[in-house]
């Protein structure tokens, strides 16, 4: 660790960050905690002051839509955590992926998705952007060849996750960036799984980052948020999108996010260290096919992973061994630790059948070509002892 002498804010670690980026010293009523603004409309003492703010000469807020002064702390505080300019929250992942979306895609446009990403991203881009001319095009995951021959004069996006769910594979951010920038295209990256912790989209030349704040930055299981970060110019678009759109947080929401990332390095610290200790165990366990983790030397994308992660996460998805849908349905039935639900990040460890939880509705030859097997299970480790999910994981398989 590099000390920062200068007390420089710029040079703060992560939980520095994660604790006073973006906030006043001193707040309203003297408090140590941002208030809570339940308010839908801010009022003008007259006149003059309206303008004033129609010109900026006054930065305040206007509207419930537009602004809560809460979210602006959030916004900051999730700027500096990833080292953009600026931050945009909304109220779910979903809500901000679309909004950037919309905000930058046109009639006739085209958009390319690397194929691993979440199923919900690509429903959209398929079946709604269709509608209005937006073409999608999909190629294989971390194939920066294909995604290469996959450009036309009309891309103006490239998206990918890294790690991608459920298969967790490694994006070499670097090349990825690059590749936009040779053809002038825009680049995302959904790094929920990555967090700011772990990986640096920003630092490696992308344009924008997402995060379903749900997830690890919240990091408790009570909430849904989402949010964009990028240069100013970049997010101003999306930003007066969003105010059309009202795609916003509540302000007790608000609040429930700017406590949770508190304890944003303390609990991503435990999330990696647990994450590679039940990574290792299931990879020698001999009712273990095979096991998807970018820590693990045997992962096809470790050395990139080691190259740009700082720790890898919680994320853990695994291939019970000549299992059919039901047997493998039997091994999550049989944990006694984790709980049966979507999502992942959470302080309590969640664990599902991508074949039953996202993929229930689809023919086996769409499971097949989304690289969903019946005998996959992913299970998102939380902040429990590492000793304890083993242990539970293992009676599971032996019962199973």
């Amino acid at each position: 660790m590099t000390p920062n002498s200068s007390g420089d804010p710029s040079r703060w670690q992560p939980s520095t960050l994660a604790i006073h980026a973006g906030e006043e010293r001193q707040k309203p009523a003297n408090a140590i905690s941002d208030p809570i603004f339940c308010s839908s409309t801010y009022t003008f003492a007259d006149t003059q002051a309206v303008i004033d703010f129609i010109e900026k000469k006054l930065p305040r807020e206007e509207y419930g839509r537009y602004g809560n002064p809460s979210e602006k702390v959030v916004e900051r505080k999730l700027a500096a955590m990833e080292g953009g300019q600026e931050a945009l929250l909304f109220s779910t992942g979903m809500a901000a992926i679309v909004g950037l979306l919309m905000s930058r895609l046109n009639a006739g446009d085209e958009v390319i998705f690397f194929d691993e990403c979440y199923h919900r991203s690509r429903e959209f881009c398929v079946k709604h952007l269709s509608r209005f001319g937006v073409v999608t095009r999909q190629v294989r995951a971390c194939d920066y060849e294909a995604m290469e021959a996959a450009i036309t004069p009309k891309t103006r996006l490239l998206v990918s996750e890294s790690p991608t769910n459920p298969h967790l594979s490694v994006v070499d951010l670097e090349r990825y960036a690059a590749l936009g920038q040779r053809h002038g295209i825009e680049t995302l990256i959904d790094a929920t799984l990555g967090t700011p912790y772990n990986v640096r989209p920003l630092a490696a030349g992308i344009d924008y980052v997402l995060h379903s704040a749900t997830k690890y930055l919240g990091g408790h299981n009570d909430l849904l948020a989402g949010v964009i970060i990028g240069s100013a110019e970049k997010i101003e678009p999306v930003r007066k999108l969003r105010g059309i759109l009202g795609a916003i947080n509540s302000p007790h929401n608000i609040q429930l996010l700017l406590r949770g990332l508190k304890t944003f390095e303390l609990r991503m610290q435990r999330h990696n260290e647990n994450g590679l200790a039940v990574a290792r165990f299931l990879e020698n366990h001999p009712k273990i096919e095979r096991v998807y983790y970018p820590g693990l030397e045997t992962h096809a994308h470790y050395e990139v992973a080691r190259r740009t992660m700082r720790g890898f996460g919680g994320l853990v998805t695994f291939l019970v061994r000549d299992a059919d849908w039901r047997r493998t349905a039997a091994v999550v039935d049989a944990v006694r630790i984790p709980r049966i639900g979507p999502s992942l990040g959470g302080v309590e460890s969640l664990i599902e059948q991508p074949l039953v939880m996202s993929y229930y509705e689809c023919s086996p030859e769409e499971r097949r070509c989304f690289g969903i097997p019946d005998n996959m299970i992913r299970l998102a480790c939380g902040i429990e002892n590492a000793s304890d999910l083993i242990a539970d994981l293992d009676q599971a398989l032996e019962r199973a």
